[in-house]
């Protein structure tokens, strides 16, 4: 064993000692183990902090690379081997905790093996890395104590957050003032490039009632343009007063979510819009068959479908041009964009003080972009037992789970926007929450671990509040929530 591994493995074994329970080094799937890819590289001398063979390349992490490799995959990449001592009573159980919680606050291999070779890092990534940073949280302090060099030194530090800003610029700023480019939400745009004509029949398509079985209910039932792209239900209603157990998420801004649904499901929108028409509890049709057989017999309707798809009705083209309209569903010139783009005025002191603790509180670690989420997929119980306290189980509660079925994805769903979210309630997957208050008090406690008090969560809100925008040229209407 090479004197640095021996010297780790000491580390851990005097952590298990004196119980602090710490996490062991870790590789990726198929891959060999950090340990041994980081001894192989001492052997090669002077290049021991080059890309290493057998290790997954982090160009996508550029200057930083190293650091993650060396200070970050220890604790958040899979498949690990547990150290030998791990056998031991007690110990096993405290080292697979922490293995644990570290896969499920960041999994790297999201990034390294899951994620398009070429895509750059995930928003939430970068934002997590960076309040990790700034907040001086990681690598945390039981580890440190006996893993002296894992210590994030005043140079990764700094490098750490030239990366984040760097990556963010190249390939997520959307038109923020200089002096704001680099806050972890960015403003939405005008605007997405579309057919328009595609547009005007997708919207067409998305309010007739002949997508379901009994051609009572379009896909604008669920999602209201005067209730913000949601129907303010707790779960929406089916064909045949049926209700299924997910409050259904808004359409507005849809198109910038990583993927489609809470459960992540659906690719795109296209993928998305193919889903309830078909689904028994939602509209109820059998098939793509019948529902063209429907459509097809409306000459004005075929006449301006056959314009744009030739080819004739197809369940490819009702959705494609479904998915286009959707695209149009964006919402800017809210409050806090013209704030990001240089309005100073925009928002009152109250109001960029709930700013600040809405990012104190880590709750921009995750609702991040010009959606303010959608960027990634977390754990509802990542730092308290969310659904034993609620009771009442429902099949929805598996979230990424049901549609990966990796047992790793249990209990985790897709961040939504909080674009227009006073307007949207009720809040979570299942629909139990009525107010932005408890809202922000049950993320505090089950998310982000810190539970936040009246007054701040009152700031907060006042925050939320400002992210209502417009649509059409004309504020977009809802009920707002009254607390």
């Amino acid at each position: 064993m090479r004197k640095g591994a021996a010297w780790m493995m000491a580390g851990w074994a005097v952590a298990a000692v004196i119980g602090l329970g710490l996490p062991g080094l870790s590789g990726v799937p198929g891959l060999p183990g950090v340990t041994e890819a980081r001894a192989a590289a001492a052997e090669k001398g002077p290049e021991v902090k080059q890309p290493v063979k057998g290790v997954p390349q982090m160009a996508k992490f550029k200057q930083v690379s190293e650091v993650v490799r060396d200070k970050c995959m220890a604790c958040h990449s899979r498949d690990y081997d547990l150290p030998f001592y791990a056998k031991v009573p007690g110990i096993r159980q405290m080292i697979e905790k922490d293995f644990r919680d570290g896969l499920r606050a960041m999994d790297l291999n999201v990034e390294l093996v899951d994620a398009v070779k070429d895509a750059p890092v995930g928003e939430a990534t970068i934002a997590k890395m960076e309040w990790v940073v700034l907040n001086e949280t990681m690598p945390p302090a039981k580890f440190t104590a006996v893993h002296w060099g894992s210590r994030l030194n005043a140079e990764d530090r700094k490098a750490i957050m030239e990366w984040t800003a760097s990556t963010r610029a190249a390939h997520y700023a959307t038109g923020a003032a200089s002096s704001r480019a680099n806050e972890p939400l960015q403003p939405l745009p005008e605007s997405l490039p579309t057919d328009a004509r595609k547009v005007a029949l997708g919207e067409r398509l998305f309010n007739d009632k002949r997508l379901s079985a009994d051609n009572t209910l379009a896909c604008s039932g669920c999602h209201a343009e005067d209730k913000a792209g949601t129907d303010n239900r707790r779960f929406a209603e089916g064909i045949r007063k049926q209700f299924g157990d997910i409050n259904a998420p808004t359409t507005f801004n849809a198109v910038f979510n990583t993927r489609q649904f809470w459960d992540g499901r659906a690719a795109n929108l296209q993928e998305q819009a193919g889903g309830p028409p078909l689904n028994p509890i939602e509209m109820g049709s059998k098939d793509w068959n019948e529902i063209i057989a429907k459509l097809a017999a409306d000459p004005d309707l075929t006449a301006a479908y056959a314009a744009l798809y030739p080819g004739g009705w197809t369940a490819a083209g009702i959705t494609d041009a479904i998915a286009e309209y959707e695209k149009t569903l964006i919402t800017p010139n809210s409050r806090f964009d013209k704030w990001l783009k240089g309005d100073d005025k925009a928002l009152t002191q109250a109001e960029l003080d709930g700013y600040q603790r809405f990012k104190a509180y880590r709750c921009s670690s995750c609702h991040v972009g010009q959606a303010v989420g959608g960027q990634s997929f977390e754990y509802m119980d990542l730092k308290a037992d969310y659904f034993k306290d609620r009771g009442n189980p429902l099949n929805s509660d598996v979230g990424l789970k049901g549609f990966t079925k990796k047992p790793e994805d249990q209990h985790r769903f897709k961040v939504p926007t909080l674009r227009n979210v006073e307007l949207t309630a009720p809040y979570l997957h299942d629909g139990t929450v009525a107010t932005l208050d408890d809202a922000v008090r049950i993320m505090g406690t089950y998310l982000s671990g810190m539970p936040v008090p009246e007054g701040d969560r009152a700031l907060i809100v006042s925050f939320l509040r400002t992210l209502t925008g417009e649509y059409k040229g004309k504020p977009l209407t809802g009920v707002a929530v009254a607390k």
